[in-house]
C-alpha cells in the first residue's frame, strides 16, 4: 500500500497521467490514515469527557465552559503549522526536497517561539477566564485549573501539530495516525491514574487495587498533556531523524527564519489566524449564549459537540488529504490535476459524512449515554445530535473544500466567507432563538449556518480563482521543477 502511494505521488511530480481510478485510489490511501488520526484525536476528547462525565454534571460543565478557549489556542497553533507545511507540500511537488527541509528548519524555530509566547498569555488569563465566559461560581475553579494546565502543554502540542502536518504534506499519513492511536492509549492510562482516587476493582474474580491520584478535572488536563508530550517527542524524532525526504540529520542548513519564508508562511497563516478568531471567537460567543442556560445545558452542549465529532472528523481527514494532493499538484504545475483532486475529495468526504450522519441520528441516545450518567444531559444532547445530522452534508463540503483551498494557499477569501457565515448567520440566529428555545435554539442556528457555509465553499471551488494564489506565491518552487 505504501509503495503504491509513493508511486502515485511520484506520478504527480513527474507529470504522468492519473485517471479517475488512480485519483480515487490515491485519495483513499492518503485520507484513510488521516481519517484514522482524526478519529483518534476525537477519541482522546471522548475519553476525557466520559471519564470526567462519570464525576457528574458540574465537573463536565467546567471543562465545557473553557473548551471553546482551548479550541481558540489550538486553532492558532494549527494555522501557523500549516503556513509552513503548505510551502513544504509545494516544494515536494516540485521535487525540491532540499528547499522543503530548509522551510522545515525555519518553521521549527518559528512555531517553538510562538507557542511559548501563546502559552504564557494563556496561563496569564486562566484565572479570570471562567468569569469572563459567564460560568457559575461552582464551576469556575475547575475551569481555571483545567485551562491553566492545558496552557502549560501548549508548546508540546504545537510541536506535535507542526511535525504531523509536515509529514502529511510530504505524503506520509500512516505514521501520524499510528502515533495518534498511541496518544489515545496513553491518555486512557494517565487519566485512570490521575482523575480517580485509588480504588478496588474485581477482574476475572480477582480483587485488585488500582492506584490513583484523585485529581478530578485537573487530572484530565494533566493526563492529556502528558500523552501529547510523549507523542510530540516521538513524531519529532521520526520527522527530523527518520523521514526519507525531510530528515535534517547530517545536512547543513540554517535554522534562522528568513524573510521570504516567513512572508509566505504568514501570507497563508495570517488569514487563517483571522479565520480562527472568527470561528473560535464565535464558539466563545456561543459559550456566552449557552452559559446562562445552566450546568445541564453547558454539559449537554459540550458532550453533543464531542459526540458529533465522530461524524465530521472523517471530513477533516479528507480535508488533510485534499491539502496534500492539491498542494503537491500545484507545486508540480498541474492545475487541472489539483482541481480534479478537489472534486474527488469533496465527493468522498460528503458521502462518508452523510452515511455517518444517518447512524448518528438513530444512535444519538446510546452515544450520549457513553458520555454522561445524567439523564437530563443525555436527553438534551441526543435531541441536539438528531438535529445536527441534517447539517453534515454542508459541513463536509466546507471542511474538505477548505482543505483544498489551504493546499492552494487560498486563505483570504475562505476567512471572509467564514466571517459572514458564522457571525451573521449562526450568532445572529442564535441570539434570536436561544432565549426562546433554549439550547435547541442554538443548535438550530448552527445547523442552518453549516449548510450556508457549505454552499459558500462549493461555489468557491467550482471555479479556478482559488488556485491562482499559488501561482504567484510559489513561482520559485515551479522554477526548480
Amino acid at each position: 500500500m505504501s509503495a503504491t502511494k509513493d508511486v502515485l505521488l511520484n506520478d504527480i511530480r513527474s507529470g504522468a497521467s492519473l485517471g479517475l481510478r488512480e485519483r480515487v485510489r490515491l485519495t483513499l490511501l492518503l485520507s484513510g490514515p488521516a481519517i484514522l488520526a482524526q478519529f483518534a484525536s476525537v477519541l482522546l476528547q471522548f475519553i476525557d469527557a466520559s471519564m470526567v462525565g462519570s464525576l457528574g454534571a458540574g465537573p463536565s460543565a467546567s471543562i465545557g465552559l473553557v473548551s471553546t478557549s482551548t479550541w481558540l489556542c489550538g486553532g492558532f497553533c494549527i494555522a501557523l503549522a500549516q503556513g509552513f507545511s503548505v510551502q513544504v507540500a509545494h516544494r515536494v511537488g516540485a521535487g525540491d526536497f532540499a528547499g522543503a527541509r530548509q522551510v522545515l528548519r525555519q518553521g521549527l524555530v518559528s512555531v517553538a517561539v510562538f507557542s511559548m509566547a501563546l502559552s504564557l498569555i494563556a496561563i496569564g488569563i486562566a484565572g479570570p477566564l471562567p468569569h469572563w465566559l459567564g460560568g457559575e461560581e461552582a464551576i469556575r475553579a475547575d475551569g481555571t485549573a483545567y485551562f491553566r494546565i492545558y496552557a502549560c502543554f501548549l508548546p508540546m502540542m504545537q510541536l506535535g501539530f507542526f511535525a504531523s502536518t509536515m509529514l502529511q504534506c510530504s505524503g506520509e499519513m500512516k505514521l501520524p495516525s499510528l502515533l495518534n492511536i498511541v496518544m489515545c492509549i496513553l491518555d486512557v492510562v494517565f487519566n485512570c491514574l490521575l482523575i480517580f482516587p485509588a480504588r478496588e476493582v474485581r477482574l476475572f474474580g480477582i480483587e485488585l487495587t488500582l492506584p490513583g491520584a484523585g485529581m478530578g478535572v485537573r487530572g484530565a488536563a494533566l493526563g492529556t498533556g502528558l500523552a501529547e508530550t510523549v507523542v510530540a517527542l516521538l513524531i519529532l524524532y521520526f520527522l527530523l531523524v527518520r523521514n526519507r525526504n525531510l530528515s535534517i540529520v547530517g545536512e547543513p542548513g540554517s535554522f534562522r527564519p528568513e524573510r521570504d519564508c516567513l512572508k509566505k508562511a504568514f501570507g497563508i497563516t495570517g488569514p487563517m489566524w483571522l479565520q480562527n478568531l472568527v470561528m473560535r471567537g464565535a464558539h466563545v460567543m456561543s459559550t456566552l449564549i449557552v452559559a446562562p442556560l445552566g450546568a445541564v445545558s453547558i454539559a449537554a452542549n459540550s458532550f453533543a459537540i464531542i459526540a458529533e465529532s465522530f461524524c465530521y472528523m472523517p471530513g477533516y481527514g479528507m480535508g488533510d488529504a485534499a491539502t496534500t494532493l492539491v498542494g503537491q499538484s500545484l507545486g508540480a504545475g498541474r492545475k487541472d490535476l489539483a482541481r480534479a483532486f478537489s472534486r474527488v475529495t469533496l465527493a468522498l468526504g460528503i458521502g462518508i459524512m452523510v452515511a455517518l450522519a444517518v447512524a448518528m441520528f438513530f444512535l444519538a441516545t446510546p452515544i450520549m449515554r457513553l458520555l454522561s450518567v445524567d439523564p437530563d444531559v443525555v436527553a438534551l444532547g441526543a435531541r441536539c445530535l438528531r438535529l445536527e445530522a441534517f447539517a453534515e452534508a454542508g459541513y463536509a463540503a466546507a471542511i474538505v473544500a477548505n482543505g483544498a483551498c489551504v493546499g492552494a494557499g487560498d486563505t483570504k477569501v475562505p476567512a471572509a466567507m467564514n466571517l459572514i457565515s458564522v457571525w451573521l448567520v449562526r450568532i445572529g440566529l442564535a441570539l434570536l432563538l436561544t432565549p426562546r428555545l433554549g439550547l435547541m435554539g442554538y443548535w438550530i442556528a448552527m445547523c442552518v449556518e453549516l449548510n450556508v457555509r457549505g454552499l459558500f465553499y462549493l461555489l468557491r471551488v467550482h471555479g479556478t480563482r482559488w488556485m491562482e494564489h499559488n501561482l504567484t506565491n510559489t513561482q520559485l518552487a515551479y522554477e526548480t521543477h
